[in-house]
């Protein structure tokens, strides 16, 4: 009976053979890696800047009056000279009419009082006329030469104040809504009517910090901060394609910060730069020096600090790294813990282990096939 029993149990083993060889290898784990690569990476310092329109117009109306037109549409770029807004010219025209009357008037009556100038002198002469009619002759003649004066000045100023009847943009940029539409009164006191701002260049200042300003003293490029250039990353982390040169470095130090505002110029082509915008400003100080970078996203934390997996003799090994800040957006330098060359795990990370065997394929790789 016994014998029956256990020919029945290694028969049913028999038929499980997986369960007959616990102690079979564990399969190799895929994963993606990169290279630590070496590369000429500048110092820079990195500031958090504004962007400024070199030029930011707000336009007004000058005169009181009707508006009778809105010549431009919201948003478009408006060359200088441009026609914006046109106010009633009625009145302005009959004040010219008026003024230039008055000082046809005193024209007249200037060659009046020349004739009686020249008179009262002859007769004065002859001994005829008084001195007193010669001298309230002169004294006329005078008075019309300064009547003529104001006139002139009252038909110079109606002639101005009827040009400040079409407002025109008074340089070249990108015109916001108006405040103002057609139908209204407006007035000096009206407040801006709409605002115009250049495009290209663009100004970025940013505050610097006393340290960090003598930090960039350092460089030796002081005396010329022309030389120095500046890079922009947007808050998606994106960078702007275009490089851009310091300007200006303020000549005071505000009190309340203890910082110098420090201006640079980049050229704005495409618009991309808008007045108001808040971007990341990085000044390349000194030469390029080689450092080891690597994928952000190859990073792990724990309580010891940072580490990172790489590929040794076909196993994942921990290597304990110390980084040096973002290069590229995407990737990070490595100041200690990687010599360059190593084969980091970048995918498929969650399921490694230390000693764990892997079969490694480039992450390039590994992203074409999905």
């Amino acid at each position: 009976m016994r014998n029956t029993l256990g020919a029945v149990v290694a028969l049913y083993l028999m038929s499980f053979p997986a369960l007959a060889q616990p102690n079979e290898a564990p399969s190799q784990i895929s994963v993606g890696v990169v290279t630590a690569a070496r590369k000429p990476i500048a110092k820079s310092l990195d500031f958090v800047g504004r962007v400024e329109a070199i030029d930011r117009v707000e336009i007004r109306a000058r005169v009181t009056g009707y508006l009778e037109e809105v010549e431009f549409k919201e948003g478009d770029l408006v060359q200088a000279g441009a026609s914006l807004y046109k106010i009633e010219k009625g009145l302005f025209q009959a004040a010219v009419g008026e003024a230039a009357g008055a000082l046809d008037r005193s024209k007249a009556a200037k060659v009046l009082s020349e004739v009686q100038l020249q008179r009262a002198e002859e007769l004065y002469e002859r001994n005829v006329g008084s001195a007193v009619a010669r001298d309230q002759a002169r004294a006329t003649d005078e008075q019309a030469k300064g009547t003529i004066l104001i006139d002139q000045a009252n038909l110079d100023t109606a002639k101005i104040n009827l040009g400040y009847t079409d407002i025109v943009a008074p340089v070249t940029g990108k015109i916001g809504r108006t405040n103002v539409t057609k139908g209204n009164v407006v007035s000096p006191e009206s407040g801006p009517l709409t605002v115009i701002v250049s495009q290209d260049p663009m100004y970025v200042t940013f505050p610097v910090s006393q340290r960090e300003f003598l930090r960039l003293q350092q460089t030796g490029k002081q005396l010329d901060v022309t030389q120095l250039k500046a890079n922009l990353q947007f808050a998606d982390l994106s960078k702007y394609d275009q490089e851009g040169t310091i300007n200006f470095v303020d000549v005071t130090v505000n009190r309340t910060t203890d910082t110098v505002l420090v201006r640079a110029a980049f050229p704005n082509p495409k618009g991309v730069l808008i007045d108001g915008q808040l971007v990341h400003v990085s000044i390349e100080a000194g030469k390029p020096v080689e450092k080891v970078v690597i994928p952000q996203s190859a990073l792990i934390a724990d309580q010891q600090g940072t580490y990172v997996f790489v590929v040794d003799d076909g196993k994942a090994a921990i290597r304990r790294v110390k980084t040096g800040g973002e290069s590229g957006g995407t990737s990070i330098i490595v100041e200690e813990g990687l010599s360059g060359g190593e084969q980091v795990i970048v995918d498929g990370l969650q399921s490694v282990r230390p000693g764990a065997a892997v079969i490694a394929t480039p992450a390039l790789q590994l992203q074409d096939r999905s």
